[in-house]
């Protein structure tokens, strides 16, 4: 559901630039990673996982074992943005040329190849639900999505119009030990970590 309801541009910038204002009055003070999308912002606490980090290196690693060395796997700062729609978002790894990083500010979400997410625990819709909708409006070309919860991910691409707005037309799921193509460049996906499972076990008697 929405946060904001008057529908104007103008004031739904004011309230983008309002949000922004905050998050960095904000910064480092609270847990977790901040977002914001036009449903307002989103906190993921992301308790410390370390499946979650050591998936991020790995799939950094083998892809910059494939792609060209003017491209690179980008795992840190800045963000990216689009003030005009109100999305400020991290993905966990960007595929972006080097030369498109230079300069101050967020990345210009148009020039990431690819955006790649590991499925949080603490906040998996985020990944699965509302990236799915803000990186096809962003002109993201493709989302890789892998998910330790479950051994399990997607890519994403080929964006068109819907009466809903910008939307990936294609979808491939995969399994992880299966190789996957992100953009151009194919990786394995055998050996990433998964998450524990947190349930108790049951006893038969």
């Amino acid at each position: 559901m929405a946060i904001f309801s008057d529908g104007t541009r103008s004031s739904a910038h004011h309230r983008y630039l309002a949000m922004r204002e905050f998050l960095a009055a904000m910064d480092d003070t609270l847990p977790g990673k901040f977002e914001i999308t036009k449903q307002g912002i989103v906190h993921d606490m992301m308790s410390p996982v370390k499946q979650h980090g050591l998936t991020v290196l790995h799939l950094r690693k083998r892809l910059e074992k494939v792609m060209p060395e003017e491209l690179v796997a980008h795992t840190g700062e800045p963000d990216v943005e689009a003030e005009p729609e109100g999305i400020m978002r991290h993905p966990d790894v960007m595929v972006i040329a080097m030369a498109d990083m230079e300069g101050d500010g967020p990345f210009d979400p148009r020039t990431l190849i690819a955006a790649v997410e590991v499925v949080s625990r603490s906040n998996p819709d985020n990944d699965w639900d509302g990236k799915m909708r803000d990186y096809p409006l962003l002109g993201i070309p493709v989302y890789a999505i892998f998910d330790p919860r479950t051994g399990t991910g997607a890519v994403l691409t080929d964006i068109h119009s819907t009466p809903d707005g910008p939307r990936y037309a294609t979808r491939k799921d995969f399994l992880y030990g299966e190789d996957v193509t992100i953009a151009e460049w194919a990786i394995p996906t055998a050996g990433l970590p998964r998450y524990e499972d947190r349930r108790r076990p049951t006893s038969d008697g």
